[in-house]
């Protein structure tokens, strides 16, 4: 879904910039709200291990494949205003060292892969727990599902904004039944990382996931024959696992994941770049302005052996991710004010 320069014409790729500009400044003010002492440096992590995610494209279809894109995923976990920041720092770190997004399409891959993913991924996430069942088995099935939608929307979004701004005469018909077709079938390898994902870290720290605040309903006594809240319990109960050894853990498996698991990934093009290759949309491509990155193509320059020079790009990218999503995470809950946040 990563949108190259040279597919949306300067006009709508400048307005598509500066709504995108727009909504991250709204994000920010939103992430003040949603971050506190315990989910500011899960932030962070989560935008490495979706960088890490995004280099394993699975198969789809017949030489197609697809990635994760995140939005759910960073929506659940961390909200979805920090969720937005989350998937656009990925993109930022994409497009300028490792050439993969166009530098002057940023504006139209961070509206498609952050914005819109995010808020539809979200919006039906939380419609769905409202009328589900209490309990964790809700939240990684709402997330499911809030993942399978969110992708073909991102294709739909795509669509619409090729059919104000391609720089080429394709029916926008067929660009967009090629596009919501292949991606509904990519939607669904990402409802199945974004679920057992969510699954994974609400098994053994439900108070992290942003999602599952409110998961636990508490205890109502019949006193007098009215029903009042019981009082909460003095000690808290202890956390199965500490934040750090979490913290610890994502990374380390981002890490695994960049730097090995990626060598098998499949190498069929995804799901956009096999659909504008077969509908003529790729025509006005241009050359990446970072094409002479050390790092571009996910690969270290002047190191020979493909493995290991993309398993070193992988980790670069974790590590560079890790460092600037947690920069800015950190400088967003430095500034929020308000009431203190609590700290277990």
């Amino acid at each position: 879904m990563h949108v190259p320069d040279g597919f949306i014409d300067a006009p709508t790729s400048a307005v598509t910039a500066v709504a995108a500009a727009g909504a991250l400044a709204v994000s920010l003010r939103g992430a003040r709200r949603e971050l506190d002492e315990r989910t500011a440096p899960l932030a962070g992590l989560v935008a490495a291990f979706i960088f890490a995610v995004q280099m394993l494209n699975f198969p789809v279809a017949a030489g197609t494949s697809g990635h994760l894109l995140g939005g759910a995923l960073a929506a659940i976990l961390v909200g979805p205003c920090t969720g937005v920041l989350c998937v656009s720092v990925v993109l930022l770190m994409q497009g300028i060292l490792f050439a993969d997004g166009g530098l002057t399409a940023l504006g139209v891959n961070i509206t498609d892969m952050a914005i819109v993913t995010t808020l539809v991924a979200y919006a039906v996430f939380r419609g769905l727990v409202k009328v589900l069942p209490r309990g964790r088995r809700s939240v990684t099935g709402a997330a499911f599902v809030a993942a399978l939608l969110s992708v073909p929307a991102a294709a739909v979004a795509f669509t619409l904004l090729y059919a104000v701004g391609g720089t080429t005469d394709v029916a926008i018909g067929k660009v967009a039944g090629a596009m919501i077709g292949v991606h509904v079938l990519i939607g669904v390898g990402e409802a199945a990382i974004t679920a057992l994902t969510v699954g994974a870290v609400i098994a053994v720290r439900p108070d992290l996931v942003y999602g599952a605040r409110g998961l636990r309903q508490g205890l109502r006594l019949r006193v007098n024959g009215e029903l009042v809240d019981a009082p909460e319990p003095t000690a808290p109960v202890a956390a199965r696992t500490s934040r750090r050894a979490l913290w610890i853990s994502g990374l380390a498996t981002s890490l695994v994941l960049a730097g090995f698991v990626s060598h098998y990934a499949s190498a069929s093009p995804d799901g956009l770049e096999k659909v504008a290759h077969d509908h003529g949309i790729d025509a006005q491509t241009r050359e990446h302005a970072s094409a002479d990155s050390p790092l571009a193509d996910y690969g270290v320059e002047d190191v020979s052996d493909a493995r290991l020079s993309g398993g070193l790009a992988g980790v670069i990218g974790v590590g560079t991710t890790v460092a600037a999503g947690s920069a800015v995470f950190w400088a967003v809950r430095r500034r929020r004010t308000g009431t203190p946040s609590e700290v277990r």
